[in-house]
Formats: structure tokens, C-alpha cells, sequence
């Protein structure tokens, strides 16, 4: 007992000099951010107003280490992320908000129920955003060396954004890597397609207006096409070739006209209401995730505006559970 004892001591004692040292190195970096800043036209006061409380967050680390990998099926992580509840979830926050969300659809041709599944699956229709400091969370991963230029370039940014007085620094609180808002917006995207749609002069992504109206921009640049094809299950059969199955939400490879992979689809009668020169993917999302998942199943033919979702969040799931979830609420709308 008293040498257990004495082990956890030495882990204990370790751990509490390991963060002594990240604290010191990382008021070191800290100073070195400042010089970095003002080169990019930040200004020191700005910089040092904001900066002065920002800390090192091991959990931070911790998160970024071991970000849990999903082992749910396809078909369990959909129906969790697309519940009854869910979609009425949805519709009762629709209801609270019609006229803007129809005005957002008809300025930026996004349709309703697309935000609503975002919103939902991201946020749960904005009832949990996150609690973490951002600015603490993006200075943590910024000073690791991880990923160290991709974070200290976000942090950067949302710098600039609050220095220009476009962010009120006081309202960024998010997930652990630096998302933020309704819809989890990272600052580089915020720069690049958020609005403040209410026009008082700051963009807050945690309400409805400027939120709706940024995401609906956002999915507009990207080339989201209105009431076009998302995704559809298939059934394969044993003759299409492994490299037309995709594994990765990297990119979506070795895509074909319709009408080519129609010989490989059981059930392509389907299928026939669908423009066969229209070029899709084929994908099967359990293979190389679930242990002894079968090869060919389940499959899903995948669309364009699959793959706009893939870059809003790089998720083979992600992306069909969001579809899946517009669907529903559309259906009860």
C-alpha cells in the first residue's frame, strides 16, 4: 500500500512539474505572440487587454490527444443525431423564428430545413455552445507544437477581428479548439463569410440573425445548389472495383457519371428519377472504422452538396446524418 502510495506521489509530483514548465515556457511564447501580433498590425493594447487573463488549458491538450473515434455503426450514429426529438426540436425553433429564417432562405437560396439540421446537430439548436475560453483554448493549441501553425494563425485572426471591432471579445466562449456560435464557426471562418445581419455594428454568432445569416453565406459560397441531391443508400453488388469505395472524408475519389456505377447497384430502379450524367461517389463509411464491418454495406451514392458538407465538418457521418436530418424536418415542415 505505501508503495502505491509512494508511486502516485511521483506521478503526482511529476504531473504538477510538467505544468510548471508548460506555464513558464508558455508566458515565454506568449511574449513572442505580442511581438508576432503587433508585426500583423494588432495593436498592443489591444493585444495586451486581450492576452492579460488567456492561460494554458492542459485539458485543452488532453482533448487534442485523444478525441474519441467513433465506433457506432452508421446506422446508430445517424438515429442518435436525428431523433423525433430532434427534428421537433427544429420545428419548434422555426416556429420561434419564421421570419427570419425565411428571410435568410430566400436572400441566400439556403434552404431552412439545411440550416435547422446544422444548427441542431452542431449545437442543439444553440442550448449547448461550448463553455471553453476560446482565446485560452486557441492560445494553448497555438503554443503546442502540433499543430502549432494552424491554431496560432486562428488565433491570430480572431485577434485582428476583435482589435477591428468586428468580435466582442468578452462573448467567446466555445469548444475546445476554438469553435464558436450557433454553428461552430472557427475564426477564419468567421472573417471570411460571417455577417452581422442586424447591423449593430458587431457580428454575435450566438444570435439567431447574425448566425443564420453567416451560415447560410457560408454554405452559399461554398456552392451549396438548392434542392439538389444530397446522398442515397444503395445496395452493391460484389463485382465494383474497392478503389470506387471511399473510406476517407479527405476527398471523395474515383467519382463517375451514374449511369456507370448503375451495373454495381442492386437496387438502381431507385434510382431512376435521378439525371444519369450527373457524377457521384460511392462511399461506405463503416469499413476501416467499425471492427469486422462488412465491405459493401452500408453503401451510399453521394452527391455534390455531400461534399459541400464534408467541408463544413470532415465526417463521412457527419455529412449523411446532417442530410438525413434536413430530410426529416422537411417533411414536417
Amino acid at each position: 500500500m505505501k508503495l502505491i502510495n509512494y508511486f502516485l506521489f511521483i506521478l503526482l509530483f511529476s504531473s504538477s512539474n510538467l505544468l510548471a514548465f508548460d506555464q513558464s515556457e508558455f508566458l515565454k511564447w506568449k511574449k513572442n505572440l505580442k511581438i508576432i501580433a503587433i508585426e500583423n498590425e494588432i495593436s498592443e493594447i489591444t493585444f495586451d487587454k486581450v492576452m492579460r487573463d488567456v492561460k494554458f488549458l492542459p485539458k485543452v491538450i488532453e482533448y487534442d490527444r485523444y478525441q474519441p473515434e467513433f465506433y457506432e455503426d452508421t446506422k446508430t450514429y445517424i438515429s442518435k443525431r436525428t431523433s423525433k426529438n430532434k427534428v421537433d426540436k427544429g420545428i419548434s425553433f422555426y416556429k420561434k423564428n419564421t421570419n427570419l429564417i425565411d428571410k435568410v432562405e430566400d436572400k441566400y437560396s439556403i434552404e431552412k430545413e439545411l440550416l435547422l439540421s446544422l444548427m441542431g446537430i452542431e449545437t442543439n439548436y444553440g442550448t449547448y455552445v461550448g463553455k471553453m475560453d476560446i482565446l485560452s483554448s486557441l492560445s494553448t493549441l497555438s503554443f503546442d507544437k502540433r499543430r502549432s501553425q494552424f491554431f496560432t494563425n486562428e488565433l491570430l485572426i480572431l485577434l485582428k477581428l476583435i482589435d477591428t471591432n468586428v468580435i466582442n471579445y468578452k462573448t467567446l466562449y466555445g469548444s475546445w479548439a476554438g469553435a464558436f456560435g450557433f454553428f461552430q464557426f472557427m475564426p477564419s471562418t468567421i472573417k471570411n463569410y460571417a455577417i452581422d445581419f442586424n447591423n449593430d455594428d458587431f457580428i454575435d454568432l450566438k444570435n439567431p440573425h447574425d448566425a443564420y445569416a453567416s451560415a447560410s453565406n457560408y454554405l452559399n459560397n461554398m456552392g451549396w445548389k438548392k434542392n439538389s441531391h444530397c446522398f442515397y443508400r444503395v445496395k452493391l453488388n460484389d463485382k465494383i472495383k474497392k478503389k470506387y469505395l471511399n473510406v476517407s472524408a479527405k476527398k471523395i475519389i474515383n467519382k463517375k457519371k451514374l449511369k456507370y456505377f448503375k451495373k454495381y447497384i442492386l437496387n438502381s430502379e431507385k434510382l431512376d428519377f435521378i439525371d444519369e450524367n450527373l457524377r457521384v461517389g460511392v462511399i461506405t463509411p463503416d469499413k476501416d472504422i467499425i471492427p469486422d464491418a462488412e465491405t459493401l454495406t452500408p453503401a451510399y451514392i453521394v452527391f455534390d452538396n455531400y461534399e459541400i458538407i464534408l467541408k463544413w465538418n470532415r465526417s463521412l457521418r457527419f455529412a449523411l446524418a446532417v442530410c438525413t436530418l434536413k430530410d426529416k424536418i422537411k417533411n414536417e415542415l
